[in-house]
């Protein structure tokens, strides 16, 4: 699983260095390469094994809404298999670096099942927003319901 947090930088290139616990979590789906697409301004990053499962329960929905379709060209329609070259470097598309405003400073975010790649901007505003979460009584009922 991916977890944890990395405060890093995007390079002229449009390169990101991911982190060796990403890594390892990568290699263990057996390749070198990461899904990436986006979503929420930011980009999400599965590995192959994963991925491989979203797209059979997205190709299975019994029932597929004009939403549905919209939501796959943009998510599946979106997403590119990037290698990771050796020095542990991941090169993103300009489309979707493009589309989650990724200048100079980055976050990845580590999400269980995937990470996410954030510009730095977008993040705190992220961060923000769920300040803003945890004064909602029903969010916080949710969350106590995991037990927390």
């Amino acid at each position: 699983m991916f977890r944890g947090s990395s405060f890093h930088t995007i390079d002229p290139k449009g390169r990101i260095i991911v982190p060796t616990r990403f890594r390892e979590v990568i290699k263990d789906s057996g390749t070198d390469s990461i899904m990436i697409t986006r979503m929420d301004r930011c980009l999400f990053a599965y590995a192959h094994d994963r991925w491989e499962e979203l797209e059979q329960k997205i190709l299975h929905l019994p029932e597929k809404s004009e939403e549905m379709r919209r939501f796959q060209r943009f998510f599946i329609g979106g997403a590119q298999d990037c290698k990771c070259d050796a020095q542990g470097r991941v090169l993103i598309p300009p489309f979707l670096k493009q589309y989650s405003e990724l200048d100079k400073d980055i976050v990845l975010v580590g999400v269980l099942d995937r990470f996410e790649i954030w510009s730095r901007e977008n993040w705190d505003r992220e961060n923000g927003l769920q300040e803003r979460d945890m004064a909602n009584e029903q969010v916080r009922r949710e969350i106590a319901l995991l037990g927390l």
